[in-house]
C-alpha cells in the first residue's frame, strides 16, 4: 500500500511563545523540524497576518523545507486561502474553505495561467485543496476540480467544534468511495485511530496537536505510515 500523506497544520494560537514575532520564529523552527522528520505537507493557516507578512512567512516555510529536505522527504508547502500569496511565494499549494473562492475558479485560473510558456515552471504543479464537512461538499469539491480533500472533523476536536458533530469512520469511508481524489482525515487524529482513518479509504491525516506535541516526530511519522 502507498505511504499515507502527512499533513502539518500549522496554528500560531497554539503556541505560547509571547510575542507575534516569537510565534513566527517558534512556527518557522516547527516547519523545519517536522520537514526534516518527513511530513509530506505543511498547510499554513495564519489567517489573521496581513498580506506582506503571509508571504514572507511563506517564503522563509519554503526555504525551511527545502533546507530540511533530504533524499526521503521532500515538503510541500500549502497555503491557507490565499491564492495570490501562494502564487507570489511560488507555494505547491492553496487550501480553500468553505468561505474562499469556488474551488472552479481557482482550478479555471490555474490552468489558464499554467497554459502559458512563462508561468508553467511557477504553478504548473500547483495544488488545489478543498476542506469538506458533508458528503456533498466533498463530492461537489471534487467535480469543480480539487486535487484533494480534507474531510472532517472525523472525530471530536475543540478547535473543529463549529462544524458541528464528529463525522466519524462511516461517513469518511463513504466519502472516501464516492470521490476519485485523495481525502486527508482530520479533526481529533491520534496515533490510536490513524490507522482507522486509512483502513476507511484515506490516502492520508491532517493535523495540528498531534504533530505539535509529539517528542520524537522521526518516531510518530514511523509508527503512523507502518
Amino acid at each position: 500500500m502507498k505511504k499515507p500523506i502527512l499533513c502539518y497544520v500549522t496554528d500560531r494560537s497554539a503556541l505560547s511563545s509571547p510575542t507575534d514575532a516569537d510565534r513566527l520564529a517558534a512556527i518557522l523552527g516547527r516547519i523545519e523540524e517536522v520537514a526534516r522528520a518527513g511530513v509530506d505537507w505543511i498547510q499554513l493557516r495564519e489567517k489573521d497576518l496581513d498580506t506582506r507578512s503571509l508571504f514572507e512567512l511563506t517564503t522563509k516555510a519554503i526555504a525551511a523545507a527545502s533546507a530540511a529536505a533530504n533524499a526521503q522527504t521532500a515538503t510541500r508547502i500549502l497555503v491557507n486561502d490565499r491564492l495570490d500569496v501562494a502564487w507570489a511565494a511560488r507555494a505547491s499549494g492553496v487550501h480553500t474553505g468553505e468561505n474562499s473562492l469556488p474551488i472552479s475558479e481557482v482550478v479555471r485560473w490555474r490552468d489558464q495561467v499554467t497554459s502559458k510558456a512563462s508561468a508553467r515552471t511557477i504553478c504548473a504543479d500547483l495544488l488545489v485543496g478543498a476542506s469538506c464537512h458533508s458528503l456533498e461538499g466533498a463530492a461537489q469539491a471534487a467535480a469543480d476540480g480539487a486535487d484533494y480533500i480534507f474531510f472532517g472533523p472525523v472525530f471530536a476536536t475543540p478547535s473543529k467544534q463549529a462544524f458541528g458533530a464528529p463525522q466519524g469512520l462511516l461517513k469518511l469511508a463513504q466519502v472516501c468511495g464516492v470521490v476519485s481524489v485523495p481525502v486527508m482525515a482530520i479533526g481529533g487524529i491520534t496515533t490510536q485511530n490513524a490507522a482507522a482513518c486509512i483502513q476507511a479509504g484515506a490516502s492520508g491525516i491532517a493535523a495540528i496537536r498531534l504533530f505539535q506535541q509529539a517528542t520524537d516526530l522521526t518516531a510518530l511519522l514511523r509508527q503512523i505510515r507502518s
